[in-house]
């Protein structure tokens, strides 16, 4: 593990480098230096769990144009490319050692290459820009569920995406010290647009080191291929699930009232955009997951948690009538960041919402009409 403080000290603020050394722990230490020597950033900034921080991201997206706010309080829009609409299953790519296999329906490469390719893409890739270190927990904090997770970004919409979607963890990172076994990511948006957004389609690449629990993200906005939380970050799980005897599943759960206080709790497995999060959401019921839970055994019973702490999903065809919860928060006061739909006057509209689209305003390729 290389740990150059000199480096360390040259990138990071007095408050950012004091935040990163109170956290004893040497490998992550070498990996925000890693970070830092492929990237290239002019500086880096560390936050904390503080809500000042975490308010500092939001308009840090917005002030860098990455998003734009709307006219409900606390919504905001951030626009992919044209080319970057949704996970790119092509180019999410395993790492394999010469001395492993998986199987043949995985998408793969030798590891030593994957890793000189997108580490290639990845150098210098933050030049002019801050690298973001943001630390969060899959699960709840301090449980036998959490796993905490270090995220290094040039994009503050994914540090924001973060916000909503996870329990924060730098607290977490600190009681824990050495003893965090921690998944990590590096991501970059590489070379942008006057929209802020990535533009270099041929070379996205988005590939998962399983022998150091480290996803590499390139070239992309899109949150499926950038938080790395989120999916590429279940395949990880996956496995040290399968390692450690419990799991980790593409799942919802929700707890379903009866008569005389009766709660009958349903899990289903599906694949994306078959209506998990509509089905978790239901009114008046419980809400335990809405698309990745983990299940462990504990004291003779099947414990479950979310693995997440917010929602991020497809609206299309959500409306007031089919999915009146989901609607109540897309329409009202709170924090909410909507991607890739039709914005007109400060208002968003998406396929399926019950209402007449308005025949011009702005999506993902620009003006549109």
């Amino acid at each position: 593990m290389n740990i150059d403080n000199n480096l360390l000290q040259s990138k990071l603020d007095k408050e950012s480098y004091e935040r990163l050394t109170a956290i004893d722990n040497r490998k992550l230490h070498a990996f925000v230096c890693d970070a830092i020597t492929v990237c290239e950033p002019d500086s880096v900034w560390v936050s904390s769990d503080s809500d000042a921080d975490i308010e500092h991201t939001r308009k840090m997206a917005i002030k860098l144009g990455e998003e734009s706010e709307l006219d409900i309080p606390g919504h905001t829009i951030h626009f992919d490319g044209p080319e970057d609409q949704g996970r790119d299953r092509e180019v999410t790519r395993y790492l394999v050692p010469k001395d492993d296999s998986l199987s043949e329906s995985l998408n793969q490469c030798e590891r030593e290459a994957g890793l000189s390719e997108v580490r290639g893409l990845l150098k210098g890739s933050m030049r002019g820009r801050t690298m973001i270190v943001r630390f969060m927990t899959l699960g709840p904090k301090n449980s036998e569920f959490s796993i905490p997770c270090v995220e290094c970004t040039d994009s503050y919409y994914v540090s924001h995406a973060l916000n909503l979607l996870y329990n924060r963890g730098y607290e977490e990172f600190k009681r824990l010290g050495e003893k965090a076994e921690f998944f990590a990511t590096m991501h970059s948006s590489g070379e942008v647009d006057e929209r802020m957004t990535s533009v270099d389609v041929p070379n996205k690449r988005i590939y998962i080191d399983y022998t150091t629990d480290t996803v590499y993200s390139v070239n992309t906005q899109y949150a499926g291929n950038t938080v790395g939380l989120k999916k590429l970050a279940l395949r990880l799980t996956i496995r040290k699930a399968d390692r450690e005897g419990w799991l980790a599943e593409h799942m919802f759960i929700s707890g379903v009232h009866g008569p005389d206080g009766r709660k009958t709790y349903m899990a289903g497995a599906f694949p994306s955009a078959c209506g998990k999060t509509s089905t978790a959401m239901l009114p008046g019921e419980t809400i335990m997951a809405d698309d990745i839970a983990y299940f462990r055994a504990l004291d003779g019973k099947c414990m479950a948690v979310n693995a997440e702490s917010g929602i991020f999903g497809i609206i299309q065809n959500v409306s007031a009538e089919g999915d009146p919860a989901i609607w109540d928060v897309l329409t009202k006061p709170g924090e909410v960041i909507f991607s890739n739909v039709l914005v007109k006057d400060g208002r968003p509209y998406w396929l399926g919402m019950g209402e007449e689209i308005p025949k011009d305003g702005e999506n993902f390729v620009g003006q549109w009409h």
